[in-house]
């Protein structure tokens, strides 16, 4: 086919990356994928193909990020999109979670993108084009949920991560799209991609609350269709000039209105004092 693209996917062993595995094999694109367990990988894409490259990666290893993208470029010879979809959620308040759950979550969800896109830039440079697909979140735009705070935290670094290197690419002819979903029903809240903290503190009633709503009540109703969510990141994929941000979801497109909303009244509230911290200029004749 004369569009087929070569692309290179994290986290593709369940979620959105297995749909955009799957969709992207059964429309005869090539795909290299990774997981931190490939035989698992394997059997959840359940498919044989010369098109298919699963890859065993750690992507807190940089040299074993550098290793899968080295494999894929010879397999398939470039790479034409990246998708850094490897990442988990992790709850809890911001006093209970302890040092090393926190820059557990930070090691995935941002410094393992930050090591896909050192390792993947030359290539793309190389070639002059490329088009990388970080995942976001709503969690990325607006902090307000209890218990979510270093979930969210890495989702915004991930958005300055992003806008930053879409400035920085653009000569080189590399686009960039943060990807933002709402809620989807995949096996996001499930115990493999959802960690709660060791040690729980009763006062912090709003995250136990925010916790129990989610595993009892949010859990299995997402009103997102994966299905429908990969064919938007592979049509945008297929756009000349695609977005800085794609929102996916009408939960996220309203939850990101209410936040411009928000930020603007504040900055209308505000604006006297906001303008007048400058130096005073001086009254010349």
């Amino acid at each position: 086919m004369n569009n087929q693209q070569v692309w290179f996917i994290t986290g593709a062993s369940k979620g959105l990356g297995l749909e955009l595995v799957s969709q992207l094999l059964r429309q005869g694109h090539r795909v290299a994928a990774t997981s931190r367990q490939v035989d698992e990988l394997r059997r959840a894409a359940g498919i044989e193909s010369d098109n298919f490259l699963p890859l065993a990666v750690d992507l807190t290893t940089e040299t074993s990020v550098g290793e899968a993208i080295q494999a894929t470029i010879s397999q398939f010879r470039r790479i034409d999109v990246v998708v850094n979809n490897a990442g988990y959620g992790q709850l809890g308040s911001l006093e209970e979670l302890t040092d090393q759950e926190a820059r557990a979550n930070f090691e995935v969800n941002v410094f393992g993108m930050l090591n896909v896109i050192r390792q993947v830039m030359p290539q793309l440079r190389k070639q002059q084009s490329g088009h990388v697909l970080n995942l976001s979140s709503i969690a990325g735009i607006t902090g307000n949920f209890p218990g979510w705070g270093i979930y969210c935290a890495t989702k915004f670094a991930v958005e300055g991560l992003s806008e930053s290197l879409a400035a920085e690419a653009a000569p080189f002819g590399i686009k960039v799209t943060i990807v933002e979903p709402g809620y989807f029903r995949t096996e996001f809240l499930s115990s493999g991609s959802l960690r709660v903290p060791q040690g729980q503190m009763e006062a912090y009633a709003l995250v136990r609350q925010s916790e129990a709503v989610h595993q009892e009540q949010i859990r299995g109703n997402q009103p997102g269709d994966p299905s429908k969510a990969v064919a938007a990141m592979i049509q945008i994929a297929g756009e000349p000039n695609p977005p800085l941000h794609l929102l996916l979801g009408q939960d996220a497109y309203d939850t990101v209105t209410l936040k411009i909303k928000a930020l603007q009244a504040d900055m209308s509230q505000w604006k006297a004092l906001t303008v007048a911290t400058g130096f005073a200029e001086a009254v010349t004749g």
